[in-house]
């Protein structure tokens, strides 16, 4: 399966599951370090929802993102921006 394929399936499930607009939750794991940690709040807009938590050794942040989107290709922009912050490891 291709890329374009694997979106296209993923899209599929997103809609069948979600009601759009929807308030979707984004969960993501990053090295600690504040400014990784504000890079990624800056792809989400500001009335969005943001709870971090650190690891038991604070080496990494959980960070936990509610946030109205309109459609999957929203949820898609949102993880494809996120992963271009070095470290992150989407969930």
């Amino acid at each position: 399966m291709d890329e374009k394929e694997r979106l296209e399936k993923l899209r599929k499930q997103l809609d069948e599951y979600h009601t759009w607009p929807s308030v979707f939750m984004f969960k993501f794991v990053v090295p600690t370090d504040e400014e990784k940690v504000q890079r990624l709040h800056a792809i989400f807009g500001e009335s969005a929802e943001y709870r971090k938590r650190l690891s038991k050794n604070g080496n990494y942040t959980s960070v936990t993102i509610r946030e109205m989107v309109l459609n999957a290709d929203q949820v898609f922009e949102r993880y494809m921006a996120a992963s271009k912050i070095e470290g992150v490891i989407s969930l």
